[in-house]
């Protein structure tokens, strides 16, 4: 389906319309945020240890209208050693910061840098090697220049698409190549558009997208990739730029683009808002599904996400794993990190087990395990040991026939969690049965927990009034 062309730029209406009133900055915004990015760079050259440069979308101009997310990165020279570039970086960041705002602090990537916010804008100070190349980066930062000088020369007249591409990730929530996200970073929405040439011909060929897809744009790959989505760093041929891109992710951003195409709407561009959930409503559904459901809360580990978020990815996967073994069926599980907290999530098709449970020994005919099994367990007050199917099978007693119990046991702390989680876990962790599970802080997650579907699903329940 095609909906009506503005007269003049051949775009849709409608998406003229979304980049008229919701994507594009005014003209006031970009003179203020590049007010403000100009005195940053003064105070920088003004220290005369380092080159300042602005990088990102607002450099690219390709910047969504409200966002208000600066990067100025601080280019030092590539003989520094990397302690010193650390040290002397870090120093001329809180420098800097401290000439504009009190409000700022010391934040960890591969390197330390600091983020502050300056006037009502979010600011990273982030030092890096003034490198010549991208071929000769010393650290992954120092790449992001190249970034910039790539998109800024290349993107001409396709500002606009780029704006509509980025709106359209992030309102069908995989826009972020976080790892709670594991969607499309700004950078790859960038060159995703600069190679189709539009966001229009970015859909039509996303609707045919399948796993494994390899876009080349400079065709210079230096090594191969495996991930569900391959993009070629076009300054770097060794990375793939949609490496943080998960299979689900792809296929959400395929459903979107099919249903765009297929029928048009606003809604594809809007934003939903974040619901909670309150302890009655979760009480409601855990009657209404039959489920049971136990939460493990513990202090959020001190480290950036990138590192916690695939430890607590791992760690749920590990409980699961613990939960099976031990005759509880796990329906849904998912982690989430907040500030203060984190909390694993687990539905369980039932938390309370009988007290006794099945326990296969070996085959009659290797005689010597046979014979110590027999020996274990013939003085054993349940049934067994019989033979059923050429093997002994005995009757035990369950150790944990309440999940709770299991989850509260020193048992979590042997399974192959996260180390900076088993660090936290060690010192405290808390666990929640049914609607006790809910925490104020979580409740947008629980919320979420609840209502699982895809973006396009949702976009469509949502004009339907559901």
């Amino acid at each position: 389906m095609v909906s009506g062309t503005s007269e003049g730029t051949g775009r849709p209406a409608l998406e003229e319309k979304i980049l008229a009133e919701q994507l594009r900055p005014s003209s006031e915004e970009r003179k203020y945020i590049h007010g403000v990015a100009e005195r940053l760079l003064a105070a920088i050259a003004e220290s005369g240890k380092a080159e300042g440069m602005v990088v990102g979308s607002i450099a690219r101009d390709t910047w969504v209208k409200g966002d208000r997310d600066l990067d100025v990165f601080m280019l030092f020279s590539p003989d520094l050693p990397r302690e010193v570039l650390e040290a002397e970086g870090l120093a001329l960041a809180r420098s800097v910061a401290r000439k504009f705002t009190d409000t700022f602090c010391e934040k960890y990537a591969e390197h330390p840098y600091i983020n502050a916010t300056i006037e009502s804008i979010d600011v990273d100070l982030v030092p890096c090697y003034n490198v010549a190349s991208a071929a000769s980066i010393q650290s992954a930062v120092d790449r992001t220049p190249f970034h910039t000088r790539y998109i800024t020369e290349k993107i001409n007249g396709l500002v606009d698409d780029v704006l509509l591409a980025k709106q359209f990730a992030k309102a069908g929530g995989i826009y972020g190549s976080d790892q709670m996200t594991e969607g499309f970073s700004g950078y790859l929405c960038e060159l995703l558009v600069l190679h189709y040439g539009g966001f229009t011909p970015l859909l039509r060929a996303a609707s045919a997208w399948g796993p494994h897809l390899k876009i080349d744009i400079e065709h210079h790959a230096a090594k191969e990739f495996d991930e569900p989505l391959i993009v070629i760093d076009p300054v770097d041929p060794r990375r793939n730029v949609a490496a943080a891109v998960s299979l689900d992710r792809m296929a959400e951003f395929v459903e979107l683009a099919r249903g765009y195409l297929d029928t048009p709407s606003e809604a594809f561009f809007v934003q939903p808002p974040l619901r909670g959930i309150s302890r009655d409503e979760l009480a409601a559904i855990l009657s209404r599904r039959g489920t049971a459901l136990c939460a493990v809360t513990f202090a959020t580990p001190p480290f950036i996400e990138e590192i916690v978020v695939p430890q607590l990815k791992r760690s749920c996967g590990a409980i699961c794993d613990l939960l099976g073994r031990n005759g509880f069926v796990v329906h849904h599980a998912h982690y989430r990190m907040d500030t203060g907290r984190c909390m694993l999530l687990f539905e369980l098709l039932t938390d309370d087990l009988p007290p006794i449970r099945r326990h296969e020994g070996p085959p009659v005919w290797n005689r010597t395990n046979a014979e110590k099994f027999l020996e274990k367990y013939q003085g054993a007050l349940l049934p067994g040991p019989f033979i059923e199917n050429g093997r002994y099978v005995m009757e035990v007693p369950r150790e944990f026939g309440h999940a709770a119990d299991l989850l509260s046991s020193p048992a979590l702390l042997n399974v192959g969690v996260g180390r900076h989680i088993r660090i936290s876990l060690g010192k405290d962790w808390c666990v929640f049965e049914g609607a006790d599970c809910w925490q104020e802080e979580f409740a947008a997650f629980i919320a979420g927990f609840f209502s699982r579907c895809s973006p396009l699903v949702r976009i469509r329940r949502g004009r339907q009034g559901q």
